[in-house]
């Protein structure tokens, strides 16, 4: 992975220019927010506020990636996008991790962050529209030269080709396309013409991947590192109340311990040696902050907060009235645990800190905050950081946080070298910023005709975007991150209330894959289960009947019916179903289990996908099975327990993970669109725990209302 280039920007005037001799052409796409260029390796180099191209005249095309490939294929889709447009196969393509800097934010977000299953959404009509400013910059270069008509020529694989059958590579008018004024209005492709959007490329990644070539930040190494282990107060929320390090000092390869915002960070030669050393400090913590905090105090207060009124998410008609007057109620009260990350590489953040400067190496979502975390660690202007994105080994949303880099940076600035910070393994499980908890409660009623009338879902939960981005909820105003997949309830229902009790459970919450969705995709989906039954009515064409006036919603569910053949189970199978809408996209599970001896077992999941137009079918299939993966882990066994203000859970021993043997034949099916694209990476992990839970009533006519699952003995 080549290192990103120095933070820059450029003037609303610059859009395109040459930099040194033979730079060739460097394309900026949006202006946004930006300042003058800096430059790297003697070429001016142009950011913009999205990836952005430079062809060089060795043709050479390079792509800087502003979002972080962790897992879900931004390293391959996003190229892909824009090689369609220039006329180029997208492997040839150099890529390199944009640096932090405001021309970067993601526009569905505001902020320079790889998440909410954007990336491809962001980007779909930028990249493209890039790809094709440069395509026609080159062909009216090539034509210029040729003394004929730019409409004539055309591009292929790298090159122009004239109406004669002339050739010029790109890389021969890179610097004669870079004199030319950007096109404002240029035609893109029509997707009948698409070459490589819509294909299954293989990964671009992989190999390096496979070689151990490609950077991790667990991989980082710089002339003179250092490494470093933290000591963290065991308890959530606790304070350095009395050290004694004279034992770990005399310790071999131990360089200095540094007192951090923190923790206290032993710095050694080797990374074992600053662990050793670390378990040899003997530590005063102050833990009363937190000391009452435990599973039953989280739970008595989301239950005492939820008798209150809620902020109105999504009104319809008049619930309230409706269920006054229905003839039958149905009510049901659902319970949510907090969930752990418990990415495969734990956090690490390598900092160099330098008079004036500091150099960091991280693999993160969230390069701004990153960067703001630093310099503030630092004691530097955020201008001063420069930020080195790696590989992610796992995301889910954990690395959003930026709470593993003060300490890396504070160890460095001590030391006067590069220090790698890694925490173990326990330290991460035990100082997560953990999938929030919640306590929901649903109500619907029937009228004398049976028919379904009122739809209330109240729920009840902490905010986690008010900590992330502090006044980006205005009070007394709804946060859209707790009520995704309940606030845009489908169903034909003439009276629907859906509204949010905040209420905060005095310790840190972060996003997690798909984060609210699997709260209240569980909830919700679980529930129309619940009301199908009530009403005599198969749960499948309960949901049918309702979802008539929702296409997309009924099309994804027919196409999981079929192909999981949901009619006709095998003897001792059971099976259950779930829909939802998130990031713009439409997806229906079908859940197949059995139960021997108490246990679940699930055998299989069928699961059709509408994502609008699909860029990478291989990239969304593999997506589909991680996200049921994951889900299914969380669903099973997920659980963080609290007692005394200390989380219980450690390593992947008591925080359990699907292993192979257990992971079910995941079928995905991809249903034909014409929509732009919608996110993948993440919903596909909220429709599980509904699905699995759903088929174990069909089994078992227990109702699951809380998870996870192996709370529950099964009959």
């Amino acid at each position: 992975m080549s290192a990103p280039l120095a933070p820059g920007a450029l003037t609303r005037r610059d859009v395109l220019k040459t930099g040194a001799a033979g730079a060739g052409l460097i394309l900026a796409i949006s202006l946004t927010g930006c300042k003058k260029p800096g430059s790297a390796g003697g070429a001016r180099r142009l950011i913009a506020s999205n990836a952005w191209l430079r062809i060089g005249t060795d043709n050479s095309i390079t792509f800087l990636c502003d979002r972080s490939e962790m897992g879900q294929g931004v390293y391959t889709a996003l190229p892909t996008l824009l090689a369609e447009e220039l006329g180029v196969d997208p492997r040839r393509i150099a890529i390199e991790f944009a640096p932090a800097g405001d021309p970067y934010k993601n526009s569905l977000i505001g902020a320079q962050v790889t998440g909410g299953s954007t990336s491809v959404r962001d980007s779909w009509q930028k990249l493209r529209l890039a790809g094709a400013q440069a395509r026609e910059m080159l062909k009216s270069a090539a034509a210029r030269e040729w003394d004929t008509s730019a409409n004539a020529c055309r591009v292929e694989n790298g090159a122009i080709i004239s109406p004669f059958g002339k050739r010029l590579a790109f890389g021969a008018v890179a610097e004669a396309a870079a004199a030319l004024p950007v096109p404002k209005d240029v035609a893109l492709k029509d997707p009948a013409d698409f070459q490589w959007i819509g294909k299954p490329l293989t990964r671009f990644d992989t190999p390096a991947k496979v070689d151990g070539t490609a950077t991790f930040g667990i991989d980082v190494k710089l002339p003179g590192m250092l490494h470093a282990a933290l000591a963290q107060p065991p308890m959530l929320g606790g304070k350095l109340r009395s050290l004694d390090d004279s034992a770990a000092k005399g310790m071999p390869g131990v360089r200095q311990i540094v007192n951090t915002s923190s923790g206290v960070a032993v710095v050694a030669d080797s990374w074992w040696q600053a662990r050793k050393a670390r378990d040899a400090l003997r530590i005063g913590w102050d833990g009363s902050a937190t000391a009452a905090l435990n599973d039953g105090s989280i739970l008595r207060g989301l239950k005492q907060a939820s008798g209150g009124a809620g902020l109105v998410a999504r009104k319809v008609g008049d619930a309230e009235a409706a269920l006054k007057s229905a003839r039958r109620i149905v009510r049901a009260e659902y319970q949510l645990p907090l969930l752990a990350h418990a990415t495969l590489e734990p956090q690490v953040c390598t900092a160099d800190v330098r008079a004036g400067a500091c150099d960091l190496y991280i693999p993160t979502q969230s390069q701004g905050a990153a960067q703001a975390a630093a310099a503030t660690a630092a004691g530097l202007a955020p201008a001063q950081v420069n930020v080195h994105t790696t590989f992610l080994g796992g995301g889910f949303g954990r690395r959003l946080e930026v709470d593993v880099i003060s300490a890396a940076v504070e160890a460095s600035k001590a030391v006067g070298k590069p220090v790698k910070l890694l925490w173990t393994r326990e330290d991460d499980t035990t100082h997560d910023a953990y999938r929030p908890p919640a306590w929901d409660t649903a109500v619907a009623g029937f009228d004398d005709d049976g028919k379904l009338v009122a739809w209330k879902l109240h729920l009840t939960g902490p905010s986690i975007t008010a900590r992330v981005f502090p006044g980006a909820i205005a009070a007394g105003s709804v946060d859209p991150f707790c009520v995704e997949a309940a606030a845009n309830f489908p169903y034909d229902v003439p009276n629907v209330l859906v509204d949010w009790v905040p209420h905060e459970v005095g310790f840190n919450v972060g996003y997690w894959r798909s984060v609210s969705h699997a709260l209240n995709c569980f909830v919700a989906e679980s529930f129309m289960d619940e009301l199908a039954y009530s009403a005599g009515k198969d749960p499948a064409e309960f949901r049918r009947t309702l979802l008539a006036k929702q296409p997309r919603y009924l099309e994804v569910l027919e196409v999981a019916l079929r192909r999981a053949g949901y009619d006709k189970p095998a003897e001792g199978r059971f099976r259950g179903v779930a829909v939802m809408e998130g990031y713009d996209t439409y997806m229906a599970q079908v859940a197949e289990i059995s139960i021997t001896d108490g246990k679940v077992k699930v055998h299989r999941i069928v699961c059709a996908v509408d994502c609008g137009r699909a860029v990478n079918p291989a990239i969304i299939s593999a997506q589909v099975e991680s996200s049921i993966i994951f889900g299914l882990s969380a669903a099973l066994w997920g659980e963080i327990n609290v007692q005394g203000g200390r989380v219980q859970q450690t390593n992947f021993h008591d925080y359990r993970v699907l292993r192979i043997a257990e992971v079910p034949i995941i079928e995905t099916h991809l249903v034909d669109s014409d929509e732009p694209p919608g996110g993948i990476g993440e919903p596909a992990t909220a429709l599980v725990a509904p699905a699995v839970c759903n088929a174990i009533y069909a089994a078992t006519k227990q109702r699951l209302r809380s998870l996870p699952i192996a709370r529950h003995k099964l009959a």
